[in-house]
C-alpha cells in the first residue's frame, strides 16, 4: 500500500520520476513532424545514468533508476503527458540540399524544471521513423557512449552543448559491418530546432508556416526580439551572434566537429551530433578525424568559415519575412552576416587573449597570438599542453622551448604581460580558468568505449567522465590524462554514428 506523502508514488500509485511534460511542438503545422510512439526493445538495461543533471532536472533520480524508469528511458513506456513525435527537416550535407528528419530519433516531449526552464527529451536509437531512409532506426552501443562522454566534456569545458540523461543497452543487436550490442540515448536539448527545420519549411510548405515556424522560435528562445523594429531581422542576429560565439569556443578548445551540415547547427547556439567529432591534439589547421570528409571540408581550420554558410543558408530561408521585396530583404540579410566576421574575431580574440593571461587589449594581440600558433604547427607540439606549460612555467616539458623562434616570442609575451595594469598572479588565475587541464583525448574515449563494450566494463568510462567534469581543476589525478597518445603510424579517424 502507498504510504501517505510517498516520493517515488503519484496519486495514482504509480512511481512518480517527476516529469512535467508539456508539446508545445504538436502545436506547429502538422506537416513538421509525424507522432509516433519509440519501438519497444526486448530487454533494457541502464548502462550509464546522470545523477547531477537528473537532479537539476527536478527528476527523482531511485525512480529513474527503476524498472519503471528504465522503461521510459527505454521507449518501452511513454509517461503520462507526452505526445511522441519524430522531427521533419532538412539540410545540406556536405554542400549538397536533402530531405531529412529524425530518422532514429523520438521527442518524447518537453520537460519543464521547477524553476521553469523547457528541455526537449529525446530518445536517440528508438526505431524507425517515415524519415529513417532506409535505416534501422536503432544505434550501436559505441557511439551512443561517444555522444555521452563528449557532450558531457563540452558541458564541463564551458561550452553550449546537448546533454545526455541515459545510456540504456537494449538487448538486441544491431547489424553494422559485424553484429553490435544495440543502445539507447536519452539526449536533452533547449530545443531541437535547426537550421534545417527552416529549411524545410521554405523549401516545401507555404510561407504561412514559415511564419509560425519562426514565431515559435522566437517566442522560445529570443523573446526579447518581439519588440525589435523587425524582429525577423533581430531574430537572424541573435542566431549569429550565438553561433560565432559557439564556434571560436569550439576553436579555442580544439574540437572539431566533423559534419558541420545545416541539419547539424541548432537556432539556440547549442552543440549537436557528436559523430565524427574529435579533439585536436598536435597543432595543425588542417586536421579532419571525420572518415567521410574526404577534401577536408569541416577541417578545424575551415569550422568559422562554414558556420557564416550555414548561416547565410538559414537567411536565405527568413527573407519573404525580412521583406516583401526580395532584393531588399537580401540586402537586409547581407548586412546582418557581415556582423559574423567581426563577432566571431572578437569572441576568438578575447578568448585567446585568457589563455595568455591577458585582461586588456592592445592593437598587437592578434600577432602575438597567431606567432605562437604558427610556432606550434612547425614544432607539431600538443594544443592542449602547450598552453597548460606556458600557464603552469613547465616550459622545459615542450619540444618549442630551445627554438629561436619561441625564445623571442616568448620575451614578447613577458613583456605584453608587464605592460598590463593587473599583477602577473592575477594574469596566471585567467590563464589556469581558460586553459583546460584535460581534454577527451581520443585514445582515453577509445579506451572506455572498448572496454565498456567488449568486456562490459564502464569503470574506465565512469573514470574518464569524473576526470573530464572539472578540466580546470588542475589537479594531480588529471595528470594521466594529459598524456598523448602512443605515436601511431594510422591517422586517428571517427565514423558517422549510424
Amino acid at each position: 500500500m502507498k504510504k501517505q506523502g510517498d516520493p517515488m508514488k503519484n496519486n495514482n500509485g504509480e512511481v512518480n520520476i517527476g516529469w512535467h511534460f508539456d508539446n508545445s511542438y504538436t502545436q506547429l503545422p502538422g506537416a513538421l513532424f509525424t507522432k509516433q510512439r519509440p519501438v519497444p526493445v526486448r530487454s533494457p538495461k541502464l548502462i550509464v545514468f546522470n545523477d547531477s543533471l537528473a537532479k537539476s532536472l527536478g527528476l527523482n533520480v531511485k525512480a529513474l533508476k527503476s524498472n519503471v524508469g528504465v522503461s521510459v528511458l527505454a521507449g518501452n513506456r511513454i509517461p503520462e503527458g507526452t505526445s511522441p513525435l519524430a522531427q521533419a527537416y532538412a539540410g545540406h550535407q556536405f554542400g549538397h540540399f536533402t530531405m531529412l528528419g529524425d530518422g532514429r530519433a523520438i521527442l518524447i516531449g518537453e520537460h519543464i524544471t521547477p524553476s521553469g526552464e523547457r528541455f526537449d527529451i529525446q530518445l536517440k536509437g528508438s526505431g524507425r521513423t517515415p524519415y529513417s531512409r532506409g535505416g534501422d532506426g536503432r544505434s550501436a552501443l559505441g557511439p551512443m557512449l561517444r555522444e555521452y562522454i563528449i557532450s558531457e566534456a563540452m558541458h564541463g569545458l564551458g561550452i553550449p552543448t546537448t546533454r545526455s540523461l541515459a545510456v540504456v543497452t537494449t538487448g538486441e543487436t544491431v547489424i553494422r559491418e559485424t553484429e553490435l550490442p544495440g543502445a539507447i540515448l536519452t539526449r536533452l536539448a533547449s530545443s531541437h530546432l535547426r537550421v534545417g527545420t527552416f529549411q524545410y519549411v521554405a523549401a516545401w510548405r507555404p510561407v504561412a508556416e514559415l511564419k509560425e515556424l519562426a514565431h515559435y522560435t522566437i517566442k522560445r528562445h529570443f523573446p526579447y526580439v518581439e519588440e525589435s523594429e523587425n524582429k525577423y531581422v533581430a531574430f537572424l542576429e541573435e542566431v549569429i551572434k550565438r553561433q560565432a560565439k559557439l564556434i571560436a569556443k569550439w576553436q579555442l578548445v580544439g574540437f572539431i566537429h566533423g559534419v558541420m551540415n545545416t541539419d547539424n547547427m541548432t537556432l539556440s547556439g547549442e552543440t549537436i551530433d557528436y559523430g565524427p567529432c574529435a579533439f585536436m591534439d598536435q597543432y595543425h589547421p588542417a586536421t579532419v578525424f571525420s572518415s567521410i570528409d574526404i577534401k577536408g571540408r569541416y577541417a578545424y581550420r575551415n569550422q568559422p568559415g562554414i558556420g557564416v554558410w550555414n548561416l547565410a543558408r538559414f537567411a536565405e530561408t527568413l527573407l519573404p519575412l525580412i521583406d516583401d521585396e526580395e532584393k531588399k530583404a537580401i540586402n537586409v540579410a547581407q548586412q546582418s552576416l557581415h556582423k559574423y566576421e567581426k563577432l566571431y574575431k572578437m569572441y576568438w580574440l578575447n578568448g585567446m587573449r585568457k589563455k595568455l593571461g591577458l585582461s586588456n587589449e592592445e592593437n598587437d594581440d592578434e600577432t602575438l597570438i597567431k606567432d605562437l600558433l604558427h610556432l606550434m604547427e612547425r614544432y607539431k607540439v600538443d594544443y592542449t599542453n602547450t598552453f597548460r606549460y606556458l600557464t603552469f612555467d613547465r616550459l622545459d616539458e615542450t619540444d618549442l622551448s630551445l627554438s629561436e623562434g619561441f625564445i623571442r616570442w616568448y620575451k614578447q609575451w613577458q613583456a605584453r604581460l608587464e605592460r598590463q595594469p593587473v599583477s602577473k598572479a592575477h594574469s596566471k588565475q585567467l590563464m589556469r580558468e581558460h586553459n583546460p587541464a584535460v581534454i577527451p583525448r581520443n585514445h582515453r574515449v577509445e579506451e572506455a568505449i572498448e572496454a565498456a563494450v567488449e568486456r562490459a566494463d564502464y569503470s574506465v568510462m565512469e573514470r574518464l567522465l569524473d576526470i573530464l567534469s572539472k578540466p580546470y581543476a588542475h589537479t594531480e589525478e588529471q595528470e594521466p590524462y594529459t598524456e598523448l597518445p602512443p605515436p601511431s603510424n594510422f591517422p586517428y579517424q571517427t565514423f558517422c554514428g549510424t
